[in-house]
């Protein structure tokens, strides 16, 4: 088969030289991959590594071997655009159509995915010229990804930081898969629970769960990928930032209730894939609890936690929010799943036989995924986006 063919197009930005991480997980993963820098680009990285690197020519100017006609074929023949870094200039000139250059010509000549991936100093993010230049591309079909939040160039610190190239390549790896040039969440906002809960029980101990986040977290980058704003509220993960997703980081059961029922006010469809724990230790000890010789511990006294999924299911932020739960079964799945997606009122439950060597902590999941309606739809065993993708497909046929 042919290798898909990428556009890397790297506009004029301190944050090119991560753009080099980036070329390398595509041409390692099999992508055929052209590098089109912008002349101010080059100010940052040479020609001659972005030609090393990538094993194709470089060119930044439409007259540079004319005969090929570069502003014309380069776009017509990619299988996905991505810009990393597209700085305030280039968000303006895409989405006013200017072609002044190569890069410019090659995203008015593409016809397939686009990827833009933002990065500049907080204020050129946040400057309404900048915002309705994103809401135009992503209007037009464009997955324009959130800048991530962090140190910028010098001493300043805030939104505008290009996301890690590995999460950027890993959203351009399900654009690809898809194959799509018109995102089904575009305009949407999302809200994604992950990981799991834990319950103090004194300073050093806690209840808490198996569940590693991957699943929530699959869902999050794809919902993405996917052209949606996503809200991801995380419950001790430890996983990296998917890029262009805004995470919320919890704690508790109490504070993850607190952060979705925030991030779904204006949500389009809430996934509570988070394994959020029933019950709390009534009393937090304020010190270690010591093992004292000759004696047994006191018992420890359960309270139930909130049922954020039967609440938020009850009652919906908005009209026609979709609410998607899921169900960690041991035995009787499918029927313990059924009654629980009649408890709860959820619209969608994904329902996975979970155990020690099951699903917690694996690159794989398999489940299935029983509508309100009646329905079910089986996922077979594989990788955990796929299901992701499997759910997402659900969400969009309930929110059309």
């Amino acid at each position: 088969m042919d290798k898909p063919k990428v556009v890397l197009g790297v506009s004029g930005g301190i944050a090119a030289y991560k753009a080099c991480e980036l070329l390398r997980r595509f041409t390692e993963s099999g992508h055929d991959v052209r590098v089109v820098p912008t002349a101010s680009a080059l100010h940052f990285v040479g020609a001659a590594t972005w030609s090393a690197l990538s094993g194709n020519p470089v060119a930044t100017e439409v007259w540079d071997d004319v005969h090929q006609v570069p502003h014309v074929r380069i776009g017509q023949h990619a299988d996905l655009v991505v810009v990393a870094p597209a700085t305030a200039d280039m968000l303006a000139k895409a989405a006013h159509g200017l072609a002044d250059d190569l890069l410019t010509n090659t995203l008015l000549t593409a016809r397939c995915p686009v990827v833009f991936a933002p990065a500049m100093h907080t204020e050129m993010w946040e400057h309404p010229a900048t915002q309705e230049n994103v809401a135009t591309l992503r209007r037009r079909g464009a997955v324009v990804i959130e800048p991530a939040v962090g140190r910028l160039t010098g001493v300043d610190t805030g939104k505008g930081r290009l996301p890690d190239p590995v999460e950027i390549f890993e959203v351009c790896r399900r654009v690809l898969a898809r194959g799509v040039t018109e995102p089904d969440l575009r305009g949407r906002h999302v809200v994604v629970s992950a990981g799991g809960t834990r319950e103090p029980l004194d300073p050093v101990r806690f209840l808490g769960n198996r569940s590693s986040g991957k699943q929530g977290y699959a869902l999050a980058r794809t919902a993405a990928a996917r052209g949606a704003r996503v809200t991801l509220v995380s419950a001790n993960a430890g996983l990296p930032d998917p890029a262009g997703v805004d995470v919320v980081r919890v704690g508790t059961a109490v504070q993850l209730r607190e952060a979705v029922l925030k991030a779904a006010a204006d949500a389009d469809a809430v996934v509570m894939a988070a394994a959020v724990a029933d019950f709390r230790p009534a009393v937090y000890a304020a010190g270690k609890i010591k093992k004292k010789d000759g004696q047994d511990p006191e018992p420890i006294v359960l309270v139930r936690n909130p049922d954020i999924l039967a609440e938020i299911s009850a009652d919906r932020a908005r009209p026609g929010q979709v609410v998607v739960g899921f169900a960690a079964e041991t035995d009787d799945v499918l029927a313990n799943g059924r009654a629980k997606l009649a408890r709860k009122g959820c619209d969608l439950l994904v329902v996975n036989e979970v155990g020690e060597r099951k699903t917690f902590g694996s690159e794989e999941n398999e489940a299935v995924v029983l509508g309100a309606d009646g329905s079910e739809t089986p996922v077979p065993h594989g990788p955990k986006e796929a299901l992701a993708d499997t759910v997402w497909d659900l969400v969009v046929r309930r929110l059309d």
